[in-house]
């Protein structure tokens, strides 16, 4: 008895009574093998022979071997040997039951027992836990007499599991009520229930009695502790709780290089790395996978050829990381020879890799290649087909996206999402709002990333009413607190002109981070409002703790050049680097040389552009030259012209603006020399446009265009309503 407690640690030998016959498990269980009597296990007959086998410890460890193996034969000889009811082999077959995921027979089992311990209450509530039966586990666990730590810890754990941590909490609050106090594995539980929950205030409270029960060295929860930290951004508590850790697994590491990578710190993650005590497959894998992540392709393609040279052995997620980093850097022969080695190892046909394979050819622009492996798949799910889909779409295939799209066997919200963003890489914005109202009416919930980016097709639009319909569509699904939603309806109301409810929406958003700041400062800039821009800029620096970055301080020049704030821009642009530390682009200076420019300020706008570190690219000279148009500086707008010329023989704004500059001088020959050269080197001015929405349609109308049905009763309306104009000036 004591050798077999020793063997089972949570099990205890019962009474007598009549054991299940192994045909209840046969018939039962669809997944158990039917294996031939005479393929006997060798290590079985060994023990026959050695007359070990009638010994009733060695018994439950051969029934354990060949439930586990699901041989349904020797299962059926071995519970004969058993005399009677055994609770230790009632307990494995429960477990056993439970692990093929028969819930149903593993219940009858149970209520069939005579007698049950501490063992077959928690086996059977864990195992349904697993199986994602959590009312029945909780109809189970209420009627438990055994209340200690270890089942109130393994339905805790198991609510976690099934995300459903606000019931875990409840549950961790009756167990503290009861007189129970909870182990390393609860408060490991807890903390994880904690973080989803994205409760700080709870969780420092789960450290207090941490603290108060000496579990704070415990390894496993000092990892949850380090995770709890970072989830909530106190990194200095964070990194102490990491340093005070005597014993630190892979776990520990880890989670601190997560850390870094987060904060975006990756030289600090590399050292952290390379001071591990001990590293193996799985930390080689975790790092390359945080570099290739976080958009740091080239030091996880390093960091692959160095682990490979030490020796290590690569597992799918490693190859799966490093395909995806040399997807980024479009590094197409790398991926082949990667390719090729996977194939040789036998690993091409894993979903995971073979997924990888098909989105690095996609992105290398070759999706030739990557239909013929993502054909030659014998097992595709539904990470795969989006791949694919979205390699067509990303490569501006929409016909063969949509075609493979509709052959998808069960669609998720990402194939969805593939197909919008398709569109809009073709600027094909009606359509991908299209694709979206499809999407609604098929059932798919869309996601944060669906709202994005029809909200940004809405924007490119100009579409108030679309744009309405989508923010309808997103408070309904409970995204109007999301950061990314947020700031898709403020660019997009700002873009439709509907400057008050930009500003609305963004007063409303709980937290601003600095693209939502950007997009509210750089859309009060675009439709007139430059001085409020000036003034939420300068509450930004007063009331957050968001540094400006390059588009923000583009935004806060845009502001001040269509304002007339010349001064303040130039200060604002000579306080890039000294102040802020940002380093000043071509767009930068382009935005001072309109900004002067504008101004009148021609000459200085000339000299400016002199002393640029770099050759001044074609807006800037476009900006100079519309200057020059605008305050009628002939032989400065030649010269500038010239230069335009040049730098974008192609471009036909340049053109457009030394015709109009010859022209406001009367000398019409060079606006004829003008034309002609443009006729001369194929560059033709698109006709203007302008659009209606009307009926859900949006109408587009060009300039001198004839090709419409009604185009005779517009043209007649429109020279009504001139005739009415004219009248009414004379």
């Amino acid at each position: 008895m004591k050798m077999l407690f020793r063997q089972l640690p949570t099990a205890m030998i019962g009474g007598a009574a009549t054991l299940p016959s192994s045909s209840f498990l046969a018939v039962r269980s669809n997944h158990i093998l039917s294996i031939p009597h005479n393929h006997a296990n060798v290590p079985h007959c060994n023990l026959i022979k050695m007359g070990l086998s009638s010994q009733k410890y060695i018994a439950v460890k051969l029934l354990v071997m060949y439930l586990d193996s699901r041989k349904t034969f020797e299962i059926d000889r071995m519970l004969k040997e058993f005399n009677g009811f055994n609770l230790v082999v009632h307990n494995c077959l429960i477990n056993a039951n439970l692990q093929w995921g028969n819930a149903f027979d593993a219940c009858r089992l149970f209520d069939e027992m005579p007698e049950r311990n501490e063992v077959s209450w928690t086996a059977l509530i864990s195992g349904l836990l697993r199986n994602g039966n959590v009312d029945r586990a909780m109809h189970y666990f209420e009627r438990n007499p055994f209340s200690t730590v270890f089942t109130w810890t393994a339905t805790i754990s198991g609510l976690v599991q099934n995300s459903m941590s606000f019931r875990a909490m409840v549950l961790y609050k009756k167990m503290l009520q009861s007189g129970v106090l909870p182990n390393h594995i609860t408060f490991t539980s807890v903390i994880k229930a904690c973080i989803e929950l994205g409760d700080f205030r709870l969780g420092n409270s789960v450290l207090g009695l941490i603290v108060k029960t000496s579990f704070e060295d415990n390894l496993c929860v000092s990892n949850s502790l380090v995770k709890l930290f970072l989830r909530f951004g106190e990194i200095d508590s964070a990194r102490k709780t990491f340093d005070r850790m005597e014993g630190k697994d892979v776990v520990s590491w880890t989670t601190i290089l997560d850390m870094y990578v987060e904060m975006g710190d990756l030289r600090e993650a590399r050292r952290i790395f390379d001071e591990m005590p001990e590293r193996n497959e799985i930390t080689w894998s975790a790092m390359i996978s945080r570099f290739s992540q976080s958009g740091n392709a080239e030091e996880a393609v390093k960091l692959f050829r160095q682990m490979v040279i030490e020796k290590f052995k690569p597992n799918i997620s490693c190859y799966s990381s490093v395909i995806s980093a040399l997807a980024s850097l479009e590094a197409l022969q790398a991926g082949r020879n990667i390719h090729a080695h996977v194939t040789k190892i036998g690993m091409e046909m894993n979903v995971f890799v073979g997924s990888s394979l098909v989105d690095f050819y996609c992105k290398c622009g070759n999706t030739k290649d990557g239909f013929l492996l993502f054909d030659s798949l014998p097992y595709k799910n539904i990470v795969c087909w989006n791949t694919m889909v979205s390699g067509y779409s990303l490569n501006g295939q929409l016909a063969e996206a949509m075609e493979l799209f509709n052959r998808i066997p069960r669609k998720n919200n990402i194939s969805w999402n593939s197909l919008i963003t398709g569109h809009l890489c073709v600027e094909n914005f009606s359509e991908a709002f299209e694709v979206f109202n499809e999407m609604i009416l098929c059932g798919e919930l869309p996601n944060k990333s669906t709202f994005s980016s029809v909200l940004k097709a809405c924007a490119n639009m100009a579409s108030l009413e679309k744009g309405k319909y989508a923010h309808a569509k997103a408070l309904k699904l409970g995204f109007q607190h999301d950061i990314f939603v947020g700031t898709a309806l403020v660019d997009m109301y700002a873009k439709s002109g509907s400057v008050e409810s930009s500003r609305m929406i963004f007063h409303r958003m709980p937290m601003k981070n600095e693209i939502v700041w950007t997009a509210m400062i750089q859309g009060l800039a675009e439709n007139g409002f430059a001085e409020e821009s000036l003034s939420l800029f300068q509450e930004m620096e007063k009331t957050s703790s968001i540094a400006p970055n390059e588009l923000i301080l583009s935004s806060v020049l845009f502001a001040c050049s269509h304002c007339g704030l010349v001064d303040e821009g130039l200060s604002y642009f000579n306080s890039m680097e000294k102040i802020y530390g940002v380093k000043p682009n071509e767009r930068h200076y382009t935005s001072v040389v309109d900004m002067l420019s504008r101004s009148g300020r021609l000459l200085e706008a000339e000299k400016f552009m002199a002393n640029m570190p770099f050759e001044p690219e074609a807006n800037a000279w476009a900006a100079l030259l519309s200057g020059c148009k605008t305050y009628g500086n002939e032989s400065l707008g030649e010269k500038i012209a010239e230069k335009l010329l040049k730098v974008a023989e192609t471009k036909v704004g340049g053109y457009i603006l030394l015709s109009n500059v010859y022209a406001l001088g009367g000398k019409w020959v060079d606006v004829m020399n003008t034309r002609e050269l443009m006729n001369e080197r194929g560059i033709k001015k698109n006709g203007g446009c302008s659009w209606i929405e009307l009926r859900d349609r949006v109408h587009v109308f060009y300039s001198q265009d004839e090709n419409r049905t009604r185009s005779m009763e517009i043209y007649s309306v429109l020279q009504l309503f001139n005739c009415e104009i004219q009248s009414a000036f004379a």
